[in-house]
């Protein structure tokens, strides 16, 4: 769910809209007052491998807010200190190609240092378009031009230094209110007969609210999921029962599952409000954990509730995001772990060759004290990092693993990474 007004201002979205986020059954709920349990049991198995991880990042939209600075894209996508690591960069296909070039040097830079950048497209140009009952929509007579203006847009882009990775249908078909509205029905016409001429991945059909209704008539039309390469969506609001999906795991075989946009939990607050920031470590650990999701991308990277504040800096929301983008990098396989070992404890787990990494978010208001271990690995010294009310991604005290097992503490109100090598 795209903010329709957040091109200055940070309000985002009608009453309406912002009403449907804060009524979502999904969204963590900050823990207050609740003690941590005594010490418990965290097995991991890095021979269960669930899925592979492609990627974290967010969203940079030059015609809504001004371009990141070249410090910024050093910022976001760099893995250094005081970086968050990004690996993906999801940036608008305007329908006015006069504005294609202002996306470019963001996406180069980002492109350069390793990420992976997908682009989607809030309408098409308006010659293509018509109103009907329900808003705007394409012709059903320019679908092949359509299909052309997005194939217009991956050559401009790689013809500046930016081979996309993919390329969307349609932002939010199914909340249209500013922008072109789409029923299942036509994105799979779509998918089925022009999809299969576009020139880079395919991404559909990134409902707002990972609504089912809107990607079961694609798992269920062989036609149209052959031309399909990425199934992507939005968590707005999204309720926790409805992260897996069954059908995906049973008829997506071959595909990609992508977060594509999220802020969490609102656009109100300060990303440096704690512990509330902390609800994005456990957004993250159950679109992965429970969604299964190959990435987690957020709305604007440079905004006041976003992972970098105005002033270029991580915010505490974008240390939580780090905690995961910086350690698990695109290709480690998340394998299965523990996930919920007491009560405001998630733990996630993730292996590349030898390395596993584990990350583990403590909302209770005392610490919580963990005993791991990691089948088939043996001896090592693993470095770990924290964040807290009084930490942002701090290089915290290593743990001794001995024949894959140790005891590690979470401080209250914490996220820590563990890497073992």
């Amino acid at each position: 769910m795209t903010p329709r007004r957040d091109r200055s201002e940070n309000a985002g979205w009608p009453l309406s809209r912002r009403t449907v986020l804060a009524a979502g059954a999904a969204l963590p709920v900050l823990a207050v007052g609740t003690p941590a349990a005594a010490a418990t049991t965290v097995v991991v198995e890095p021979s269960n491998v669930q899925q592979t991880i492609l990627g974290f990042g967010g969203m940079n939209h030059t015609a809504w807010i001004s371009d990141l600075t070249a410090a910024q894209r050093e910022t976001a996508f760099g893995n250094g200190a005081n970086q968050l690591g990004f690996t993906v960069l999801r940036i608008p296909v305007h329908e006015n190609r006069a504005n294609w070039s202002r996306e470019v040097a963001t996406a180069r830079r980002a492109s350069e240092l390793g990420a992976k950048v997908i682009a989607s497209p809030w309408n098409p140009p308006a010659s293509m378009t018509e109103s009907f009952s329900g808003g705007k929509r394409l012709k059903y007579g320019s679908y092949g031009a359509y299909a052309q203006h997005l194939n217009d847009f991956t050559a401009f882009m790689a013809g500046n230094g930016v081979n996309l990775y993919g390329i969307s249908v349609q932002n939010e078909p199914d909340y249209a209110h500013d922008w072109t509205a789409w029923t299942a029905a036509e994105i799979v016409r779509f998918l089925r007969e022009n999809a299969g001429s576009l020139t880079t991945r395919v991404i559909a059909p990134e409902s707002f609210q990972y609504r089912k209704n809107m990607s079961d008539p694609i798992l269920n039309d062989p036609v149209a999921l052959a031309n399909v390469d990425i199934l992507g969506a939005h968590l707005y609001g999204t309720p926790s029962g409805s992260l897996p999906y069954p059908l995906f795991q049973q008829k997506g075989g071959g595909k990609e599952l992508w977060m594509t946009e999220v802020y969490h939990p609102n656009s109100t607050d300060s990303a440096d409000l704690w512990p509330q920031a902390l609800d994005v470590g456990e957004h993250i650990h159950r679109a992965l954990v429970d969604g299964r999701f190959q990435t987690y991308v957020w709305w604007y990277i440079r905004r006041s509730y976003g992972p970098m504040r105005e002033d270029g800096q991580i915010s505490k929301r974008g240390a939580c995001m780090a905690h995961f983008a910086k350690w698990v990098r695109p290709g480690y396989q998340r394998v299965t772990a523990t996930a919920n070992p007491q009560a405001n404890v998630y733990v996630s787990a993730f292996k590349s060759g030898a390395r596993v990494v584990l990350v583990a978010v403590n909302k209770n208001t005392a610490a919580a004290d963990l005993a791991v271990t990691i089948r088939g690995t043996g001896s090592a010294t693993a470095p770990t990092w924290v964040t807290s009310a009084g930490a942002t991604l701090a290089r915290s005290t290593d743990v001794t693993v001995s024949n894959g097992a140790f005891n590690a503490q979470l401080p209250a109100r914490s996220i820590r990474t563990f890497v073992v090598n």
